[in-house]
C-alpha cells in the first residue's frame, strides 16, 4: 500500500521555523515530482511548493517565496519543507503530494498520491 506520511508540524511563534518531512512508503518516489499543499480553516487547499524528480526544478507560491524551501533526498526517499519566518497566516494543515508529472503536481488537480496532513499552528 502506497502512503505518504508527513511529520514535523506543531505550534510555533511568529518568526519561528519548522521543518516538515514527507516519508513515502510502499514504493520509491525518486522518479516522481513531489510537493506541499496546505489548507487553512474555512479555506480551500492551496499550492505551497513543488520539486521535480531530480530536485533541480522548484516552484513556490508567492506567499511563501523567500521564506520556504522545498528539498528532497532521493536516496532516503524523503522530501522536506523548511519553513522560516513563519506568520500566523501560515497556519494550516500541510499535505505532502506526489505525481509522476511535475505539471500535474504544480497544477494541484488529479494528483495521484496524497498524505493525510500535519498541522502547523503559528501564534502571534
Amino acid at each position: 500500500q502506497v502512503q505518504l506520511v508527513e511529520s514535523g508540524g506543531g505550534l510555533v511563534q511568529a518568526g519561528g521555523s519548522l521543518r516538515l518531512s514527507c516519508a513515502p512508503s510502499g514504493r520509491t518516489f525518486s522518479g516522481y515530482a513531489m510537493g506541499w499543499f496546505r489548507q487553512a480553516p474555512g479555506k480551500e487547499r492551496e499550492f505551497v511548493a513543488a520539486i521535480n524528480w531530480s530536485g533541480f526544478t522548484t516552484s513556490y507560491a508567492d506567499s511563501v517565496k523567500g521564506r520556504f524551501t522545498i528539498s528532497r533526498e532521493n536516496a532516503k526517499n524523503l522530501v522536506y519543507l523548511q519553513m522560516n519566518s513563519l506568520k500566523p497566516e501560515d497556519t494550516a494543515v500541510y499535505y505532502c503530494a506526489a505525481d509522476g508529472t511535475y505539471s500535474t503536481l504544480r497544477a494541484g488537480t488529479a494528483i495521484k498520491y496524497w498524505g493525510k496532513g500535519t498541522l502547523v499552528t503559528v501564534s502571534s
